[in-house]
Formats: C-alpha cells, structure tokens, sequence
C-alpha cells in the first residue's frame, strides 16, 4: 500500500513558492512507515490535474493534495475531484457556519465566492481545519483507495496533518512500521569512489544504503523498516558503523553534523583555539564556524583581509612575496594563517586565498583557483591548492573554499587525536 503527493498550485510550478509541504509530508509518511514512491506537481488546470489523478489512481492507494481549495476561480481542487469519481458537490451547513463565524471575528463579511470553500464532494468526510477556512477531505471514492486533501498553506496543513489525518490513517492500519534513517557524511572524496568502496552495502534489503552528493558533500542513507525508532536505529547501528570505517578520514559525521561543527568540537574537546584570515570568501569562514552555538569557547576571531595592504599590514605577510607571486598564492595562504594566528595568539590559524570569479581570472590563476593555509601548534605550516573551475559561480567557488578549509582543519585535528589516542 503505498502514497502519492499531488502538490496543486500554478506558483508551484513556476518557482514562486518553494514546496515545503512536499518535504513535510514525505518525512511524515517515512515516520508513519508508509511506502511514498510518486510526487507530482501540477498547475491550477482541471483537465491536467484530472489527467494526474487517473494516473495516480491506478499507482497508490493512498493520494494526498495539498492546494487548490481556496475560494478564487483557479481553486479547482475538490471541483475536480468529485467530476473525476461522478458525484456532485454538496455544500456542508457546518462548513458554511464556520466560515461564517471566522470572517465575523476578523470584521469581514462572508461573500458569494467564500461559499464555494462549503462545497465537498458527496460522501466525503470532512478534515477539519481549525485555523483557516478552507477544510479538508477524507474520502474513499472506491474500495481500496484513500483521498486527503489540505490547504496550501503550511502552517494550516500541519495541524491538520497530525491533528486528523494521522489519527485516521493508524485507524485504518496505515503506519503499522516506521521508516527511519541515518545519513552519514563525507567530504573529500567523490560519490563514485565512495560508492566502490561500499558496494557490498548498496545491495542490502533492510537497512538500506543510498549514496548521493550535493555541493561537494557525498551522503549515504542508511534506511530500516522496523515496528519502532529502537529497532530500527538497531538495524542501522552495525551497518553504519561498518560504513564510517570504510569511509576513514573521509567521514565526517552523521545527521546534523556539518564540517563545522565537528571542528568546534574537536577544537573544545582539546581545548584549542582558532582564528581565520579570509580573502575571497569575504567572512564567509568566520560566519560558517559562528553558526555552530558555542563557537566562542574556541574561536577568537579573524582578519577580512582583502585588499593586499590589509595582508602585509595586519598579517605580515610579506611585500616581496605578494609582488612576485601574488595574492593567491601558497606562499600568501601560509603567511595569512601564520599572521593570524600570532595577531590573536591561537592553537591554530586558518587562511584563504583565491579568485571567485566572475573576473579576475588568468591562464595561470584561472577564475576558481584557491589556497589554503593552515599553521598549527606544531610550528609547521601547510598550503593546499583547488582548482574549482572557472565555469562555477562566484558563490558555489565561495562555498566549496569553506568547506575544504573546514576539511582542512579537520582532518589536522583529527589525526593529532588518533596519534593522542595512541
């Protein structure tokens, strides 16, 4: 038995409204355990979305609509419903009264096009909305198939959603098991790689393990099916543990976890300290690692140093240097993280240098080229060079910059561990 999601709505498909009910409704039917295989999007036309729904009829057993059942001429929703399954729409004295009573509490008179929000179709039961003055339905026009439908806006959806129709769908033996799942996160390394490494785990049945990437990040899902959280994070437990392993100094961590937050933490478990010299990033560094609450137990600031005056006057970087080989150079990206670190008397001292683009760019030092410098508590330091092509934008060529400086940093703190552990 499995669900659909038909979203309606012409602000949908052209980008004016991001879908967050979609997303809200996928995690809670993974959370209820019901199999959700189909999304569908369509435009406020009754034709394509009756076109959707004979398709969707034939796939699911279960379908949920969100949108469309407002009072304007383009809400077409339960219209198109009840001309689908051949029965008329009947207007609900209950529904008419409520309508009444909420546009008298805000000093609004009920007009002929509010009514239309009272018409369901005949047979169907009602999915009470307590906020807004567009109801629900709980429908089973046929044996064997469920119809719900909300309202578009989501702060209606939601109480609606686990006030009702959660309550009748575990009344009706949907959400007998749940989904649950674990993601773990690598940086470094490229999905395809990872997937090779893991293969033997991409071909379980229960859990199972998905790989995808996004912006640099490769991500396996680890998923379970299981009656409860506790046997499910069972059933993933050993094999993600197995997975971090293969994963090695690629892991960074699970779920929440970001490259930041697992410096943070390495930072405060060693009682270190950090300061950050940024250039083409623009603070972008200094405000990814203040996101983390309770940033300001280890880091103690950072230099924006932009222009070349900034680097040899504040950073000491050296003029000679800067002249013959330029801003974005390893030589620069060593001397801004050392310059940084002496200025606030840090663990340790992280810098970036690079070209973002869209200008800027040489033969040589292609829009996209990045430096990394990292000093440590050691007295040595370290340069790493990136190539993230001249053909990004100027944002995505910020992002990544973080973020290897973030692995960077990481991966430093991460082996002084394991050598400590040793």
């Amino acid at each position: 038995m499995s669900a659909e999601i038909i979203c309606v709505g012409t602000e949908l498909l052209l980008g004016d409204i991001l879908n967050s009910n979609a997303q809200f409704l996928a995690q809670q039917l993974a959370q209820l355990g019901i199999p959700h295989y189909y999304q569908t999007v369509v435009g406020d036309n009754e034709r394509r979305l009756q076109k959707v729904l004979a398709t969707a009829c034939e796939r699911s057993r279960l379908l949920i609509f969100t949108g469309g059942l407002g009072p304007t001429p383009d809400d077409l929703t339960h219209a198109a419903l009840a001309k689908f399954f051949d029965v008329p729409l009947v207007e609900i004295p209950e529904i008419l009264d409520d309508i009444r009573q909420k546009y008298a509490q805000r000093g609004r008179e009920l007009t002929a096009s509010n009514r239309k929000q009272a018409l369901l179709p005949q047979g169907a039961d009602i999915l009470t909305n307590e906020i807004g003055t567009a109801p629900g339905i709980i429908w089973q026009p046929r044996p064997g198939l469920t119809l719900l439908t909300f309202p578009g806006v989501p702060s209606e959806l939601k109480p609606m959603w686990n006030q009702v129709a959660v309550p009748y769908l575990r009344s009706q033996g949907w959400g007998q098991e749940m989904i649950y799942s674990r993601v773990l996160k690598f940086w470094g390394v490229a999905e395809s790689a990872l997937a090779e490494k893991v293969n033997a785990y991409l071909y379980l049945q229960n859990p199972t393990v998905a790989p995808y990437a996004n912006h640099g990040e490769v991500k396996l899902r680890v998923t379970a099916r299981a009656a409860s959280e506790a046997e499910a994070t069972a059933l993933i437990a050993p094999v993600a543990h197995q997975l971090q392993k293969l994963g090695g100094m690629d892991y960074v961590g699970a779920d929440s976890e970001t490259l930041a937050s697992v410096v943070g933490r390495f930072l405060q478990e060693a009682q270190e300290t950090l300061a950050v010299a940024e250039s083409c990033t623009g603070g972008w560094l200094g405000q990814r690692i203040t996101t983390v609450p309770g940033s300001s137990a280890y880091f103690m600031g950072g230099v924006l140093a932009y222009d070349n005056a900034v680097k040899a006057q504040l950073l000491g970087v050296d003029p000679d240097r800067l002249a013959t080989e330029g801003a974005v150079s390893h030589t620069v990206a060593q001397q801004m993280a050392q310059g940084v670190r002496s200025l606030l008397q840090t663990t340790w001292g992280l810098s970036i240098t690079g070209i973002a683009g869209p200008g800027g760019g040489t033969a040589s030092k292609p829009v996209g080229l990045v430096y990394v410098g990292l000093a440590g508590p050691d007295e040595v330091c370290q340069s790493f060079e990136y190539q993230l092509g001249a053909q990004r934008d100027r944002d995505w060529i910020r992002n990544l910059s973080v973020n290897h400086a973030l692995d960077r940093l990481r991966r430093s703190l991460l082996l002084r561990r394991q050598i400590g552990e040793h």
